[in-house]
């Protein structure tokens, strides 16, 4: 056998690898970026928002309003569904721009559906919070501040995802514009060993008290459901359907 000689093909290839220090690894892509200024995002539409999610007994409940809002000062959008389906178990809440959260949900429910054709079984939600932490911290997913909830084999979680990529885990967390006239009540109604029915009542009353003071929170609640059966959600006007 002949040793490669100065100057073949091998021995450039040798010097093209030498400064990587794993050549054959898989070659991992960025993400895209954007050149949009904190200035900038003042004149993009915004969902204002309060938005909910309790863990109980059955599994979660995610309460969101219904208002969009152009800074908080002009109504965009009467009917926006604030809250939507990203796993088999699991739902995570828009907050902040509209599309910058639209597209963290549409990223996070690709990789969700990758993960389940790859490997057979359904990511788990403390995973999913992971990934959503990552996304939120290293993506172009401007001035977002979602809730995960979901449940899986380990029981019921709720996550707020902040927008620098914190995730926190609690047994109840409220974001968005109208968070501290929302936790008024829910601090004071929540308890443990809720069900979702009560839950779901206990929500929708605390957006209702964002409501009644937020300028970017109104409309109606949207509630949703999670248990291990899977996602259900549902949108109302009128809040005496539900409280």
């Amino acid at each position: 056998m002949r040793a490669p000689q100065h100057n073949s093909d091998f021995s450039r290839t040798v010097d093209q690898l030498a400064d990587d220090p794993d050549p054959y690894g898989p070659e991992i892509g960025s993400t895209p970026q954007n050149d949009l200024s904190r200035a900038d995002l003042d004149n993009v539409n915004k969902t204002g928002t309060t938005t909910i999610g309790i863990t109980t007994t059955d599994g979660v409940v995610i309460a969101t309003d219904m208002r969009a809002s152009l800074g908080g000062r002009f109504v965009s959008n009467k009917n926006v569904q604030k809250v939507e389906q990203i796993h088999p178990t699991g739902a995570l809440t828009l907050v902040g721009s509209v599309g910058g959260a639209q597209s963290f949900i549409s990223s996070l429910r690709a990789e969700v559906n990758l993960y389940e054709a790859r490997r057979g079984e359904d990511m788990s939600i403390d995973a999913l919070a992971t990934l959503a932490g990552n996304f939120a911290r290293g993506g172009p997913f401007f001035a977002i501040h979602p809730i995960l909830g979901g449940v899986d084999d380990e029981g019921s979680h709720v996550y707020s995802i902040d927008p620098a990529g914190g995730v926190m885990k609690d047994d109840y967390t409220v974001t968005g514009s109208g968070m501290q006239l929302a936790y008024g009540h829910l601090e004071q109604a929540y308890e443990d060993g809720l069900s979702n029915d009560e839950a779901k009542t206990i929500a929708a009353r605390s957006i209702k008290s964002a409501a009644e003071r937020d300028t970017g929170s109104g409309n109606g609640v949207f509630l949703c459901e999670i248990t291990d059966e899977g996602v259900d959600i549902h949108g109302h006007h009128d809040f005496e359907e539900v409280i």
